[in-house]
């Protein structure tokens, strides 16, 4: 998997995103004829439930979306990604991983006329932060 880092990273807090090669290589792609990117989830039904890649600045922002961080696609090439407020309540204990699969969404993501679809992959985070199994207590 390609790095991923935060401004959350920065605070200390570990890191929330990370992104498969596979998904990594088709980013630059988009990159390269599209400018800057960013990923959007919403956790919304249907398509509004899939990670969502714009270019940078096309999906407006505010108060009720979390950046969770940066997924690093090499050669200062870096694509924040942001999650609704709401969604984040429910998947704060959890890592994400953007991956690619072939099959076609049915939506405004940059990805959909390649005959591929982002999705997340998660897992969860232990309360120490880290993505491995949190050790159980003794009863």
């Amino acid at each position: 998997m390609a790095d991923a880092a935060s401004d959350m990273e920065d605070a200390g807090e570990p890191e929330r995103v990370a992104v498969t090669e596979e998904a990594a290589r088709l980013l630059r792609e988009l990159w390269d004829a599209n400018g800057p990117l960013m990923f959007h989830q919403s956790g919304g039904c249907c398509d509004g439930s899939s990670p969502m890649c714009f270019p940078e600045g096309e999906f407006l922002t505010g108060d009720a979306d979390i950046r969770l961080g940066d997924l690093d696609l090499g050669g200062a090439r870096r694509v924040p990604v942001w999650m609704s407020r709401e969604q984040h309540a429910v998947w704060s204990h959890t890592h994400i991983t953007i991956d690619l699969v072939k099959g076609r969404g049915a939506g405004f993501s940059l990805e959909a006329p390649t005959g591929h679809r982002f999705l997340i992959r998660s897992r969860l985070m232990s309360a120490a932060g880290t993505t491995e199994p949190a050790e159980a207590s003794a009863p």
